[in-house]
């Protein structure tokens, strides 16, 4: 079944509600307006005002009451409306989700829906990439998913995690790109990179909606005789160190590829585990494609210079490849 990467998510969400009662979602306008984006529209009728909670907009405060709901054995899901938001709650993430395990042993099965990213026209403070905030927050899982068959299988291994996850969902995504889902319960394990396509000169490794504009490129350049391989990250922690070491043996040149500014994002970590462990594999510099490290215009031919784009990828393809 086809179906958009929102209904993924819609799916996933609904599927657990039904699976489990632990499960319940909490965030602001998430109950009768059915959420910023319309993820929720129709879950309020259906599974009532105790499982789809209406906050105030505190994010700080309703971060605090899943973290308190996650330790009695609930398994809520936090709605972000906008990832930028989310640090509001950025005490109560990093210094009581992520460390209860390792303080006293206590388990936080939570999720944190982040709908993250630009190219929606949103400015500066609807637009961000966050990851790279809570990247070096020991306790924590996030996950990115690049397409609807994964925004399901993540979003429901996420719920079903006993620890605290984030999951950021690109709202660019949302209604844009469709693809096929099976029907009945699966989850996609978390912590495992996908290959989406296979190629023999340059790994470009990427997450998130930047994964479709290495397709893009890897397309165009497959017609000039440069072979892409194109590794999804989906997991960003933990991260898939071997899955992407196995690439980089196989190319021995290396695109990252990510939407945050460049200075101290996923990539850059990325970037410097390649160099440090692979370095006897590589033929050629590793390139980091990202943002410049400005806010995220609100101009849209300015957002548009400012997001990682196709050319620059096969700017920087022909480059490694003629190295």
């Amino acid at each position: 079944m086809e179906i958009t990467y929102l209904e993924a998510i819609r799916q996933a969400l609904d599927e657990e509600l039904t699976r489990t009662p632990d499960v319940f979602l909490l965030g602001e306008d998430i109950g009768n307006y059915g959420g910023a984006f319309r993820v929720t529209e129709g879950f309020f009728e259906k599974y009532g005002k105790w499982r789809i909670l209406d906050t105030p907009l505190s994010e700080s405060g309703f971060t605090g009451a899943a973290i308190g709901a996650a330790l009695m054995g609930m398994r809520p899901v936090v709605e972000m409306q906008f990832a930028d938001f989310i640090s509001c709650a950025f005490d109560q993430i990093v210094n009581v989700a992520a460390k209860n395990f390792y303080r006293w042993g206590g388990k936080t099965p939570m999720v944190i829906r982040a709908p993250f990213g630009g190219n929606v026209h949103g400015g500066a403070f609807h637009s961000q990439c966050p990851e790279g905030w809570f990247f070096n927050v020991p306790g924590l899982k996030m996950v990115a998913p690049s397409n609807p068959y994964d925004a399901k299988g993540l979003l429901k291994a996420a719920i079903r995690d006993d620890d605290p996850v984030i999951y950021f969902e690109h709202k660019f995504l949302y209604r844009r790109i469709k693809g096929e889902v099976p029907e009945g319960d699966y989850v996609v394990p978390l912590g495992k990179v996908n290959v989406i396509k296979s190629g023999r000169d340059i790994s470009v490794i990427t997450y998130g909606a930047m994964t479709h504009i290495a397709l893009e490129a890897a397309k165009i350049l497959e017609d000039e005789g440069i072979s892409i391989e194109v590794v999804d990250l989906r997991t960003l922690l933990p991260l898939d160190k071997n899955g992407i070491y196995e690439s980089v043996k196989k190319t021995s040149r290396v695109i990252v590829l990510y939407e945050s500014p460049k200075t101290g994002g996923v990539g850059a970590e990325v970037a410097a585990l390649i160099s440090e462990d692979m370095f006897e594999y590589l033929d050629a510099p590793i390139v980091r494609i990202a943002a410049p490290d400005t806010p995220v215009p609100f101009s849209p031919p300015f957002e548009d210079l400012y997001l990682p784009k196709v050319d620059d990828v096969l700017k920087a393809a022909r480059r490694l490849a003629a190295y």
